[in-house]
C-alpha cells in the first residue's frame, strides 16, 4: 500500500559531534536519552507492540510509546506537519510515506543521518533511495512496497507480460464469464498517482528528473499510458466501477471472484488466499512491451527535529530496523521487509510464494516524483488522469496530457 506502510529512522549528529553515540541536539538545542514516541499509520496487524514491548523491557527509562495515526496517508501527513509546523516535540520517531522524504527535510522537521550507523549495503538499493534527498540520508528504511498482478490461474493458463496481451485475455474471459478483466486504484487520489505513474514508466517515460527539478514528462508517453486505461474503459475489460476503487475496493473485487486481473500491492495476497486458495498468483505488472515498472511504496523511519530524546530515539531505530525484526516484519505484518537477505531465504519463500516477483518488482520500481511540493504535485496529476478517464472521454490524452505537463512545470518554477 501507499503507506504505504510503508518506518526507520536515526539521528545524525549536530555539529561538531562525532558519530560514536555521545548524546545529540537537534534545533530545539535539546538531545539525550529518555521516553520517546513513535508516530505512524495504525497498525492493523497487531504485529507492532509486541516489538515495542521487547524495547521496553531493555529500557525501562527510555520507552517507547506508539501512537496510532489513521490509517490514511493524506490524514496521517496532515496530522504530522500539523504537529511539526508548531515545533512540538511531541513525536520523537517518525514513520513516513517514502514520497514525504523531500517535503519534511526541506522543511527542516526531521533531521539528517549519518549513514555509517546503519547497514544501508544489505538492504534494498531502490528503497534506500527513497530516503536519501539532496545527498544525505533523512530517514531510515522501515518496509517496502511496489505494486503486482494478480490474476485468476483457475482462468489464465499464462500471464500477461504486455499491455496488449492484458487487453487480449481481459477481453477473452469477460466475454466468456461474467466477470470483470482488469482493474487498479482510480478514484482520483493518491492511489490514481500511482498507477498513472506506473503507466507512464511502463511506457518508458517519466514524470521528473531524478533531482525533482525538472518536469520531464513527454506528453506522448503520457497519452500512451492514458490511452491504454481509456482503451479499457471503452472496450468494457476495465469496468467502470473501478473509477471509484482504493486499494479496499480493488482487493476485494479480486478476492470476491469479480476480477480476473487485479493490480494491488502485497497486502492482498494473504486475504486473496484465504478466499482463493490456489486459484490465483501473482507476477509482474505488464508494460508497453514487456514487464513494466512498479512505483515503489514503503515506510521510512525518521526522527524529529523536535525531539528531546534524538540519541534514545537513534537506538530505537537501530534496533528497529534489525534483521530479526525485519524478519518479523513480514511474519508476523504481513509486510514487505527492507533486507534484501530475506527475500532470498527458502523458508520464508515457501511460506510467502510472492517473494521472489516482489524481490524483482522493487529492483525495478521507480520511486513517485521527488519534491518537497510532492502533495501538490499528486493532487494535479491525480484529478488529472481522472478527467481524462471520466464518460464520455470528451477531453483527449493529448490536451489532458499537455495540461497536466504546464500545471506540473508551474509547481516546480515555484518551489
Amino acid at each position: 500500500m501507499l503507506r504505504s506502510l510503508p518506518i526507520m529512522l536515526a539521528v545524525s549528529l549536530a555539529a561538531g559531534c562525532a558519530a560514536t553515540g555521545d548524546e545529540v541536539g537537534g534545533d530545539t538545542g535539546t538531545g539525550g536519552t529518555g521516553p520517546i514516541t513513535f508516530a505512524t499509520g495504525r497498525d492493523t496487524t497487531a504485529y507492532l507492540q509486541p516489538l515495542l514491548d521487547r524495547w521496553n523491557q531493555a529500557h525501562p527509562a527510555e520507552k517507547v510509546t506508539l501512537l496510532e495515526l489513521p490509517e490514511a496517508a493524506d490524514e496521517q501527513r496532515a496530522q504530522m506537519v500539523a504537529n511539526l509546523q508548531a515545533r512540538s516535540n511531541r513525536y520523537d520517531v517518525l514513520g513516513l510515506d517514502v514520497v514525504w522524504t523531500a517535503e519534511f527535510a526541506e522543511n527542516g522537521w526531521i533531521i539528517p543521518l549519518e549513514r555509517g550507523l546503519f547497514p544501508l549495503d544489505r538492504l534494498l538499493p531502490p528503497v534506500v533511495d527513497t530516503a536519501v534527498y539532496k545527498n544525505k540520508l533523512w530517514a531510515v528504511p522501515y518496509t517496502s512496497n511496489a505494486g503486482l498482478l494478480y490474476y485468476r490461474t483457475d482462468l489464465i493458463k499464462k500471464p500477461p507480460r504486455t499491455w496488449a496481451e492484458l487487453r487480449e485475455k481481459a477481453l477473452e474471459v469477460t466475454k466468456k464469464r461474467d466477470i470483470g478483466g482488469y482493474a487498479g486504484q482510480f478514484l482520483a487520489y493518491e492511489g490514481l498517482t500511482v498507477n498513472f505513474s506506473e503507466a507512464v514508466q511502463s511506457a518508458g517515460g517519466q514524470i521528473l528528473s531524478p533531482d525533482g527539478t525538472e518536469v520531464t514528462l513527454d506528453p506522448a508517453k503520457a497519452r500512451i499510458a492514458l490511452d491504454f486505461l481509456i482503451q479499457g474503459l471503452r472496450e468494457g475489460w476495465i469496468p467502470k466501477e473501478s473509477l471509484s476503487y482504493k486499494e479496499e475496493e480493488s482487493r476485494l473485487a479480486f478476492q470476491e471472484g469479480r476480477l480476473a486481473f487485479a493490480r494491488n500491492w502485497p497486502h492482498a495476497y494473504g486475504p486473496a488466499t484465504a478466499k482463493l486458495g490456489s486459484k490465483f498468483a501473482v507476477t509482474r505488472l505488464p508494460g508497453l512491451n514487456g514487464p513494466g515498472s512498479s512505483t515503489l511504496g514503503g515506510v521510512n523511519l525518521a526522527v524529529s527535529a523536535y525531539s528531546k530524546h534524538q540519541h534514545t530515539a537513534q537506538e530505537f531505530i537501530r534496533y528497529f530496523t534489525g534483521l530479526e525484526n525485519e524478519r518479523r516484519v513480514l511474519t508476523d505484518g504481513s509486510f514487505p521487509p527492507v533486507w534484501t537477505e530475506l527475500y532470498d531465504d527458502p523458508a520464508l519463500i515457501k511460506r510467502f510464494p510472492y517473494l521472489p516477483v516482489l524481490k524483482e518488482s522493487i529492483l525495478a520500481a521507480k520511486p513517485r516524483p521527488v519534491s518537497a511540493n510532492y502533495n501538490q504535485l499528486s493532487l494535479v496529476i491525480a484529478s488529472s488522469v481522472a478527467k481524462a478517464l471520466s464518460p464520455p472521454y470528451t477531453e483527449s490524452a493529448d490536451d489532458v496530457a499537455a495540461s497536466m505537463k504546464s500545471e506540473l512545470q508551474e509547481i516546480i518554477r515555484t518551489q
